[in-house]
């Protein structure tokens, strides 16, 4: 595992996962998710693998600093320069990063990814959003994107941290263009706005 990378609070952390562009592909991440992160003015971007091709880390580095793993379905480029966990500290907390392939289920990889014990770890693979808490750390998938495969709606997070804890959201939406709607000051709360949901607590 890499050393960790530290960053002060307050910060704002943009949450992605299983995005699947290829640069030869029609795919595309969606200009409204990379502008809700705009609007948020996110400090730092993860992204829990199977981004596919590098070109996707190109297009988040343009909005803040970005944090990867590496996916089953990464080219191997991505799979050489990336690696399978990461740990980062915010504001004192700490906060793990792994695709979540490899095991019996992407849950059971996520939890037993850190034996050192996270505050939050951010996970993919299986394209099912969910916040969980399980003992003292909160588990965090946020779906894609770009594929929902079998969940109802697509997914991004936010992780909000601060000196008194860490705050992780949940923004589904069935419309990339629903994100339009949302505003910086409405981020944070849980609410419905148009076809777009956000959920602060478990799925």
């Amino acid at each position: 595992m890499p050393s960790e990378r530290e960053f002060a609070a307050p910060c704002v952390i943009g949450v992605l996962a299983d995005t699947h562009i290829w640069a030869s592909g029609n795919r595309q991440l969606p200009e409204p998710v990379l502008e809700l992160f705009r609007r948020a003015q996110v400090d730092l971007l993860l992204h829990a693998g199977d981004l596919n091709d590098a070109s996707v880390l190109d297009q988040l580095l343009q909005i803040a600093p970005v944090i990867a793993v590496a996916g089953n379905n990464d080219d191997p480029d991505l799979q050489k320069r990336l690696c399978r966990n990461e740990r980062i500290v915010a504001g004192g907390r700490f906060i793990g990063l792994v695709h979540g392939h490899g095991g019996r289920s992407a849950r059971d990889v996520a939890f037993a990814a850190f034996p050192d014990q996270c505050d939050l770890v951010v996970y993919g693979h299986s394209h099912i959003p969910r916040i969980e808490q399980k003992g003292s750390t909160i588990y965090f998938n946020p779906g894609s994107p770009t594929d929902r495969r079998w969940a109802l709606h697509f997914g991004i997070g936010l992780i909000s941290v601060i000196d008194a804890g860490i705050h992780p959201e949940l923004i589904l939406f069935s419309r990339a263009s629903d994100l339009d709607a949302i505003q910086p000051n409405q981020l944070g709360r849980s609410r419905v706005v148009s076809h777009v949901q956000t959920d602060s607590t478990s799925r």
